[in-house]
């Protein structure tokens, strides 16, 4: 409980301006206040472990929308609204009036009016999910500001074309309790690299989501990719002015060797290039299908000359003592096991297969603390309360 009560206090002295805000960018986030999104998630996993209900809401609801399959995020978002008291409702947009014409400044007052947080996943079209979601958060000031919603839900970003801020997040949470504290994160090398996959039309969100967090804690991030497979060139920007200012370090090459050697921390993720998703884009508002066919086959084509991008034993052995943190967002190809060749060799993913499941057991609780701090005047105040209710998550009579 002390170390609670500690948490509890460093919450208190971060100065954000979270409260009645969206999460869209962690880039447009301020370092005290990523650093409150931490360690209130950090309170809240507290919480749960030692069966205290933090249950901020009595009633309410958490709408969410996934223009993409998803599982992990999914599940996370619906478990971190459960934990504080709201109920879920997963909107499917096929049996709405979305498909009728409705616009999305009505969609958005219409499914608000009891909404506390709506979390949206929109990664299938470069350069419209981030703007979608910003269409979605002006409809909803809109609203509340003319007295058509009575409070502002706050909105977050479950992933876009620019940005999977809880994954990177959670990811940063892992590291942070991985090596001990944040502080302990400065100097630490991260390659952050393609990996072959035998799939096409993967997001670009998770690196630069990867490149644009890590960056603003001083780690040496080295990005490594083939040639063609470059990410959103303002986001690698943002990550160069990051690293400047947080003292770290930001570099980019061509070889999964290079970033591999001396790295404490390998991330070898697959991901589109970022032509082949313009086009993608394109195809995809137009609805053709054979040009999409067409376009997979060229990319698979394409991917198929770097099969050698593949994170193995001789490559982790180029690491900082041979030994670092293999880190991945999830499911990975995993070479034999979910595809003949892919992102990782089955030996080496199940060596850390454990640790990346501890990485994306941090999820549910990031979403839990972004929802908190948006909706919470004072997060600090309220786990104090949580603390001296003691009232148990689960009963034991």
């Amino acid at each position: 409980m002390k170390m609670l009560k500690e948490i509890i206090e460093t919450i208190r002295s971060l100065p954000s301006d979270l409260h009645g805000n969206d999460f869209l960018l962690t880039w447009e986030k301020s370092t005290e206040e990523l650093q409150k999104i931490l360690w209130t998630a950090e309170a809240l996993k507290y919480l749960r472990d030692h069966n205290i209900s933090p249950r901020i809401f009595d009633s309410g609801l958490a709408v969410s929308i996934f223009r993409d399959n998803s599982t992990r995020t999914r599940f996370s978002f619906a478990s971190a609204a459960n934990l504080l008291g709201l109920q879920v409702h997963d909107m499917d947009e096929s049996k709405s009036q979305i498909a009728h014409g409705e616009t999305v400044r009505e969609t958005a007052s219409m499914i608000s009016f009891l909404t506390d947080v709506i979390g949206i996943r929109d990664d299938m079209y470069l350069g419209a999910g981030h703007t979608y979601m910003q269409e979605f958060s002006a409809a909803l000031k809109d609203g509340f500001q003319k007295g058509v919603l009575p409070q502002r839900p706050g909105l977050i970003n479950l992933q876009c074309d620019l940005d999977h801020p809880t994954q990177s997040m959670a990811d940063l949470l892992h590291l942070k309790n991985y090596f001990g504290s944040l502080e302990a994160l400065r100097g630490k090398k991260i390659a952050m690299t393609w990996a072959y996959s035998p799939s096409y039309g993967k997001p670009l969100s998770v690196p630069q989501g990867i490149i644009g967090l890590m960056t603003r804690f001083g780690m040496d991030v080295a990005l490594a990719f083939p040639e063609g497979y470059s990410l959103v060139p303002e986001i690698t920007q943002i990550a160069e002015k990051n690293a400047k200012e947080s003292g770290g370090r930001f570099q980019t090459m061509h070889t999964m060797e290079e970033a591999f050697a001396g790295a404490d921390i390998v991330y070898p993720k697959s991901w589109a290039p970022l032509s082949i998703m313009e086009q993608r884009t394109q195809l995809l508002k137009k609805n053709d299908q054979q040009g999409l066919t067409e376009l997979e086959k060229t990319c698979l084509l394409n991917n198929a000359e770097y099969k050698n991008w593949e994170c193995d034993k001789k490559k982790m052995a180029l690491t900082k003592n041979g030994s670092a943190l293999y880190m991945h967002c999830l499911p990975a190809d995993i070479s034999g096991v979910s595809c003949e060749q892919g992102e990782v060799q089955a030996h080496v993913f199940e060596k850390y297969r454990i640790e990346t499941y501890k990485e994306a057991g941090y999820k549910p609780y990031i979403i839990a603390s972004m929802i908190a701090n948006s909706r919470l005047p004072d997060s600090a105040a309220a786990l104090e309360q949580f603390v001296k209710n003691g009232c148990p998550r689960v009963s034991s009579n």
